[in-house]
């Protein structure tokens, strides 16, 4: 993920963001490098196409750039960043006739594989164990989906994930167990057959 001591030595994204917005450039390089795996995750699960999340998650760092607003109201940086993503790849979706994109199939490998397993065995186990979790992911509904995919790629809590969906927070919460549990017994039915 990110460097330690740049995340601790260089404050808050709220201020990692005023600096930049200020004129200070390397303010913007440890913003992009503490959320750029994230966000980019979070896009290619929603999408479902590495093309697309790419396209996406350029333009979200372009809005990011060219704009002038900051986080409004209970929202954190993190937060924001995620609901801009979210709405540049909505407006793809709208621009190219798509009208529930979320119940697209989820086709694309969740994680890349390391690059440092050099152990075949290794790389062929977590090539499976991907494979397995992508397949249950496609039989998640799209809206547990996408609030395990927040939460997960995106680090963000549940009140962060209601603000960011606009959905109640119980609803939220039971979205997140409810996709948690049918994922605990689709890989544990994968083991056993």
């Amino acid at each position: 993920m990110s460097d330690p001591q740049i995340s601790s030595a260089a404050g808050s994204d709220e201020s990692l963001l005023a600096r930049y917005r200020a004129g200070e450039g390397p303010a913007f390089e440890i913003l992009y490098v503490r959320h750029r795996q994230g966000l980019y995750r979070f896009l290619l699960g929603l999408s479902g196409k590495s093309e697309l999340a790419e396209e996406v998650y350029q333009e979200t760092w372009l809005s990011l750039i060219r704009s002038s607003s900051q986080p409004q109201g209970r929202a954190n940086f993190r937060t924001w960043l995620y609901q801009i993503a979210r709405n540049r790849l909505i407006d793809h979706w709208r621009k190219h006739g798509i009208h529930n994109p979320l119940h697209d199939s989820y086709d694309e490998q969740l994680h890349a594989l390391s690059d440092e397993a050099a152990d075949p065995e290794q790389l062929l186990s977590l090539s499976r164990d991907n494979q397995r979790l992508e397949a249950a992911l496609q039989n998640l509904p799209a809206d547990q989906r996408e609030v395990f995919l927040l939460r997960v790629h995106g680090d963000l809590d549940l009140p962060q994930i209601a603000t960011l969906t606009e959905t109640p927070l119980e609803t939220v919460k039971s979205r997140l167990r409810y996709a948690q549990q049918k994922l605990r017994r689709l890989l544990a039915e994968e083991v056993l057959t």
